[in-house]
């Protein structure tokens, strides 16, 4: 149980760093003005992702999306040290699950590289809702894994 609260507090950070606002290296928050800037000195240092080009409607959108992914990763870690798996199980499949909304989302991408890494991910979600009805926790947390390995690949190869 120690190694999956250890688990809790490392996405938790990973939460609060996607959620929280932007603060400079001083500790200072960065205003919308700076964050701009800071935004663009990031992609003029070596940021090779490519862009998806989205519109700020949808790039808004997207951000949200994956926002909310982060939450129900952080809610199942939680529903697992609790052993609360059939919730977890509930989550995984609506929150990260490939429902007809998300498929129609991720349809709407032209990029066909982003759109299979969408689908892969979400299929995965459903994948880790079946493990986890199995209530075993090592099983589940491998689920986990693979379900986030997809955040790592997408985030890696894309930004928005």
């Amino acid at each position: 149980m120690k190694f999956v609260t250890q688990l809790q507090l490392a996405l938790t950070l990973i939460v609060g760093s996607v959620i929280s606002p932007v603060f400079a290296e001083d500790g200072h928050h960065v205003g919308k003005e700076d964050g701009h800037k800071m935004h663009h000195n990031m992609h003029d240092t070596g940021d090779n992702r490519a862009s998806l080009n989205l519109p700020p409607e949808m790039k808004q959108h997207q951000l949200s999306n994956m926002r909310s992914h982060v939450e129900a990763v952080q809610s199942i870690v939680g529903l697992i040290a609790k052993r609360d798996f059939d919730q977890a199980a509930q989550v995984a499949h609506s929150k990260l699950g490939l429902t007809d909304e998300m498929k129609k989302m991720c349809d709407m991408f032209e990029n066909q590289d982003f759109r299979k890494l969408g689908l892969a991910f979400h299929k995965s979600g459903d994948e880790l809702g079946n493990v986890l009805k199995t209530k075993d926790t090592n099983k589940s947390l491998e689920a986990l894994h693979d379900t986030m390995g997809y955040c790592v690949q997408c985030h890696a190869k894309f930004r928005q």
